[in-house]
């Protein structure tokens, strides 16, 4: 059984507008975005897609990943849909208040009718890193794969934040003492007689506890899920935290030990899990009705956001074999299944592909709104729920 995720940025525009310049700037190019995304995920909840998510990014003018709120974007589908789960893939954390995160997604579950995922990511683009998170510690974005001082801050934040989240959906009344934050911050004074009455969490009219309201619909919390992982340390945090971990597009040698690691670290904490369970890959997924008109869309939309976007930041460096020193070749992604693009025959043999040497459970499956026209892309997620996934699933 395969779970699939449909993944947007999302961007604002088309190739063409993009490259004529600040496509992020046009207000009417958002609207139209967001009249598709409206319409796309109507339609991904009557295919029994299982959730939507939205990451999160700031000051794009560019036009790529305008996503600045997810939760925000989650709510806009929430309410335009009845069964599928709405979600961040994912939150940076260490440019938010913890306590915030933990009242606005409870609020999120709520609205939703207990729809909602929780997902919390660490942040790795400076430009806006660096400027949001600067009343919050100093924290800055962390380079993909590069283990120095920077990274050792922005990993400890998040797992700070991670911790109160937890505390805060979790415990009716909380104080947590930590290197970046102190709640309640010490001698804050709180003498009203209706909290003495109706109340808790204060002595001497002092506060010593707080207590974050609404907790969550789903109790004890929404599913966590983390994105896009690709370390070996990431991986066994997550699966200590009973976190999903979704892995970036890796080489399948990687994508194997990292699985496998993710199972040994469960089941030191006393999870026996399934192969492949708390674990899932992202992928471009675009369906056509024929090979060579997928391929054409791939090109003007991962491939060339890929090449402009994603590379300058070493997204790519571990699909590198470390003994060739050689990347995958686009069509030895496409045979691995490492790219699910193409018919849906041809995709449903890159998924068998994937799935022999991968236990996969679940795909998050990269939608590029804009980048691919909107009839196309729904085209896409039509063919991909009624032709593909069918073929694995039924038998399960």
């Amino acid at each position: 059984m395969i779970e699939t995720s449909v993944f947007y940025l999302p961007s604002s525009g088309s190739r063409a507008q993009i490259e004529r310049g600040l496509a992020g700037l046009d207000p009417q190019i958002y609207q139209q975005m967001l009249r598709e995304l409206g319409e796309q995920a109507r339609l991904a909840d009557q295919l029994g897609y299982d959730s939507i998510a939205f990451t999160e990014h700031h000051f794009h003018v560019e036009g790529i990943e305008l996503s600045t709120n997810p939760i925000l974007l989650d709510l806009f589908v929430a309410m335009q849909t009845e069964r599928i789960r709405v979600g961040q893939l994912g939150l940076v954390l260490p440019t938010h208040n913890p306590i915030r995160v933990a009242e606005d997604i409870a609020m999120l579950d709520h609205m939703s009718g207990g729809r909602a995922v929780a997902g919390f990511a660490r942040g790795y683009q400076r430009r806006w890193v660096d400027t949001m998170a600067q009343q919050l510690h100093g924290i800055h974005g962390a380079t993909p794969g590069q283990h120095d001082a920077i990274d050792a801050a922005n990993r400890a934040a998040f797992e700070e934040h991670f911790r109160i989240i937890k505390r805060a959906w979790t415990e009716d009344l909380f104080d947590f003492q930590g290197d970046y934050w102190q709640i309640p911050p010490p001698g804050t004074p709180w003498d009203l007689e209706a909290t003495q009455r109706y109340g808790a969490g204060v002595s001497d009219g002092i506060v010593q506890q707080i207590g974050v309201v609404p907790k969550p619909l789903q109790r004890p919390h929404p599913p966590i899920f983390q994105p896009f992982a690709a370390s070996e340390r990431t991986i066994r945090w997550c699966a200590r935290e009973e976190v999903t971990a979704i892995l970036a597009p890796l080489r399948p040698a990687l994508e194997q030990e990292l699985f496998q690691v993710y199972r040994e670290e469960a089941l030191a904490c006393g999870r026996d899990l399934q192969p492949g369970q708390g674990l899932g890959v992202l992928r471009d997924v675009i369906v056509a009705d024929t090979d060579e008109e997928a391929y054409a869309l791939w090109r003007d939309s991962g491939a060339f956001v890929g090449a402009a976007w994603f590379e300058p930041f070493h997204f790519g460096d571990a699909l590198v074999d470390p003994n060739t020193g050689q990347r995958p070749s686009v069509q030895e992604m496409l045979d691995t299944g490492l790219l699910l693009v193409g018919s849906p025959d041809t995709v449903s043999r890159q998924i068998e592909a994937m799935l022999a040497y991968l236990p996969v459970q679940r795909i998050v499956a990269w939608q590029y709104i804009g980048l691919v026209p909107h009839n196309k892309l729904m085209r896409s997620l039509e063919l991909f729920a009624t032709q593909v996934l069918p073929r694995f699933n039924e038998a399960g």
